[in-house]
């Protein structure tokens, strides 16, 4: 029997006991990360490709069970996504209690979203935080994407081994990480921002990105200590969240790195 698998987009993230996991860099990822592997699926003609042979081999090591399907069952399985030929059967998304995270994190930049929905901009900025040696992801428990098997593969696989911790209130979440000793950042494009390019920001930091359409909520803002903006010179008035996010998240890397040289 497959497992039930969970929404492809956002809308809640409460996942399954299981998941099935698709794409060659979320598995070869997943393989490797937190998760309890149960079954690997393959197609026979993806199995002689590099990276899935690389999965097998991380498979038969770990002793997950392997299946080579046909490609029409793994369609099947699998009937709206690019599987790549590969599926991996896994326990559900480990998240990190906040105050676990917090403490793992020591010190390192945490970034927290409000109200991110769409999949592909939560997998990039994901991949952007574990690519820049974030310390941690904060999402909130209701109007947000979670880690579902489509961001998963939206952030190739990058998830895997980033913390990531679902909170009931972003805001008290905030407070918790200040309480803490970080500073919170929100990048938003709200007339009194300050240009995040040639200000201060400190350290340590956790960023909140805002959601696609409205920004940085509100009720957020009330809990943060500096408001930072992305120049804009061209006719468009605002970046995607997850290219926003990005520039911010690297911007921040080179000030580090800077201070380290």
């Amino acid at each position: 029997m497959a497992p039930r698998l969970a929404r492809q987009g956002g809308g809640g993230p409460r996942p399954p006991e299981r998941e099935l996991l698709y794409g060659r860099n979320a598995v070869i990822e997943a393989l490797r990360g937190r998760r309890r592997a149960r079954h690997l699926y393959v197609t026979e003609a993806a199995a002689h490709q590099p990276r899935v042979a690389r999965a097998l081999s991380d498979a038969t090591a770990g002793n997950v069970p392997v299946t080579r399907l046909p490609p029409e069952e793994l369609d099947r399985r699998l009937p709206t996504v690019n599987h790549q030929g590969i599926a991996l059967e896994a326990s559900a998304f480990p998240y990190r209690d906040l105050s676990t995270l917090l403490a793992e994190a020591g010190g390192r930049l945490i970034v927290a979203l409000d109200h991110v929905q769409d999949p592909q901009n939560l997998g990039t900025l994901i991949r952007t935080a574990e690519a820049t040696g974030c310390g941690g992801l904060l999402i909130p428990e209701r109007r947000s994407a979670g880690i579902t098997p489509a961001v998963v593969n939206a952030s190739a696989g990058a998830v895997e081994h980033l913390p990531v911790a679902l909170v009931a209130n972003l805001g008290r979440a905030m407070e918790q990480a200040k309480a803490a000793g970080y500073w919170a950042i929100a990048l938003d494009a709200e007339a009194d921002a300050q240009p995040l390019f040639a200000t201060e920001v400190p350290e340590p930091t956790l960023l909140v990105v805002g959601s696609e359409g409205h920004g940085v909520s509100p009720s957020v803002v009330d809990h943060v200590d500096l408001v930072v903006s992305l120049p804009m010179l061209g006719r468009v008035e605002s970046l995607n969240a997850a290219v926003a996010g990005s520039i911010a998240l690297y911007e921040l890397l080179r000030r580090r790195l800077s201070k380290a040289s």
